[in-house]
């Protein structure tokens, strides 16, 4: 397990509240976008062999592992050569993976993870082990991002998405970090949800 050995968690107003609003609107949102989900476990499996659903092992809050569930947006041997960080235009991935990629529609089935409490709804990306301790080394202090829960989308993604550098990416989140209140997780919120209707990606 990674650690970060300065956080120091406390439920606040602001995160018990936040964590009220991710059960309920994750209940809800999972609820309207169920038929989605389906149709492209659907699509996802006619187009390559293999599981629909994606379970990966990520960091979350304080260093505790969990697994995400996402819609597989891959071939199913995109990393027999080793894991490789996702990166904008990556030849890995399928026609219908492009899609649900571009409109973040592969990230849906990670309400189940808000709804279990791994994640928050909004919070920066969890990243997977091996990665958050080559980012560490590379970029001392990369693992601040475990001071706070994973997010589903975050200030990073409407903001670069695929695009950007692992240091960019904690610059990111570090602003979030030390900004976040109710008013920029609506619109992170807002931006996401304009993300997946029109498909322009992060900006």
């Amino acid at each position: 397990m990674i650690k970060d050995n300065k956080s120091n968690v406390r439920m606040t107003p602001y995160l018990t509240i936040k964590r009220l609003l991710d059960v309920i609107l994750a209940l809800v949102g999972f609820i309207v976008v169920s038929p989605v989900i389906i149709l492209f476990i659907i699509l996802i499996r006619l187009e390559t062999p293999g599981s629909p659903l994606f379970f990966q092992e990520r960091v979350g809050l304080n260093g505790k592992y969990f697994y995400i569930i996402k819609l597989r947006s891959m071939g199913i041997e995109a990393e027999k050569d080793g894991a490789k960080w996702a990166e904008k235009n990556d030849p890995r991935v399928t026609r219908i993976g492009a899609f649900i990629r571009k409109t973040r529609i592969d990230e849906l089935p990670q309400l189940i993870n808000v709804i279990k409490g791994d994640m928050s709804l909004i919070g920066p990306r969890p990243e997977r082990p091996i990665f958050t301790a080559q980012f560490n080394e590379d970029i001392p202090g990369f693992i601040y991002r475990l001071k706070v829960k994973p997010g589903l989308t975050g200030w990073a993604q409407i903001n670069g998405g695929y695009e950007i550098t692992p240091k960019e990416k904690l610059l990111l989140d570090q602003y979030y970090i030390q900004n976040q209140n109710f008013i920029l997780d609506l619109k992170i919120l807002f931006l996401t949800i304009k993300i997946c209707i029109t498909g322009d990606g992060a900006r």
